[in-house]
């Protein structure tokens, strides 16, 4: 099986050749990502795999069609960026459902914990010498009350390590989970009442922009938001203006909704021309990452070695436990 891989970085060479062995997978490594303009590339292949800012719209899935792809391999969780109903009977979509929840509910803790504190500012000014702590306080989180948007498996690990600080945990859910011991509540509740908002639910048709200008007027002021998930969750222009309005105490987003054109590249020389990134970046209590949560040595190995299950079970004709199927 010959596999074309589209947007790959150093890391996924090295951790998609260890398995060559094992597999006998025969890989094709483009740094580019999957557009119509790039996809004539998987000609002669298998299979593609992509990640999560590759552009798999119907016109793309259609040529891959016609090269005759078998499958299309996610290497990630996330699959808003692949157009389901044109792949529907045509060509299975199989993706990586949980690689490492772990790294991202402690990836999450950690920017929330760096913004109260304001470690980043901390460790920029002693790098200068300069050792005053103006401007650095945060407050304590034990007996504050943490909002927990979405409780499958990394909001469940999230809602652990929150406990953990001595928090109190409201949780809001399309499917509770009734063994969790928290309080299941509305959204709007949650935003009404929480010091701390996390996000971890899916990106869908309805919780597109759960975060909007009608839900920040809901929140406390001094609210720390954080998102691991998806950037199209929080409507960036709502974002600006509360921050504008000094409704929060800070904002960490390992997501961005215009993502694609940034995240995991080197733009440090060029004119940056979202006018919504740099507005956000010019907050001083905004910290912007670059889509890293899940980067962790075990999530990568768990990533390529579920990629390459993935696939072996469709050779094999077995159950394809990851596929994502449309739901009509």
């Amino acid at each position: 099986m010959r596999i074309a891989f589209f947007d790959t970085k150093d890391y996924d060479r090295q951790w998609f050749e260890k398995m060559t062995p094992k597999y006998g997978y025969e890989f094709s490594f483009f740094e580019t990502r999957c557009t119509e303009n790039t996809v004539i590339l998987a000609n002669g292949h298998d299979a593609v795999c992509v990640f999560v800012n590759d552009e798999l719209n119907k016109n793309v899935i259609d040529k891959l069609y016609e090269m005759g792809i078998k499958a299309i391999l996610l290497r990630c969780a996330g699959y808003d960026n692949v157009d389901l109903e044109a792949c529907s009977g045509r060509i299975p979509v199989l993706r990586v459902p949980s690689y490492s929840p772990t790294a991202v509910a402690e990836y999450a803790a950690a920017l929330f914990l760096t913004l109260n504190r304001k470690i980043h500012k901390a460790y920029t000014r002693t790098r200068e010498f300069n050792f005053k702590i103006s401007g650095l306080m945060g407050v304590t989180l034990r007996g504050k009350t943490a909002g927990v948007v979405g409780t499958g498996k990394i909001g469940k690990i999230m809602i652990e390590i929150l406990k953990g600080f001595g928090m109190e945990i409201l949780a809001y859910d399309l499917y509770p989970d009734t063994s969790l011991d928290v309080e299941y509540t509305t959204i709007d509740d949650l935003f009404k009442r929480s010091d701390v908002i996390t996000l971890h639910c899916p990106l869908t048709d309805d919780s597109r922009y759960i975060v909007n200008k009608n839900s920040i007027s809901k929140m406390k002021d001094g609210v720390i938001l954080v998102n691991t998930s998806r950037g199209a969750l929080v409507d960036t222009s709502a974002l600006i203006d509360g921050l504008k309005k000094n409704k929060f105490r800070g904002v960490a987003l390992d997501v961005y909704e215009e993502e694609e054109d940034y995240f995991f590249e080197d733009r440090s020389g060029d004119i940056i021309n979202d006018d919504e990134l740099v507005k956000l970046m010019s907050f001083p209590n905004v910290l912007i990452t670059s889509h890293q949560a899940f980067f962790t040595e075990e999530s990568l190995d768990a990533i390529a070695e579920v990629t390459c299950e993935n696939l072996k079970s469709l050779v094999e004709g077995k159950e394809l436990v990851n596929e994502v199927v449309l739901n009509k």
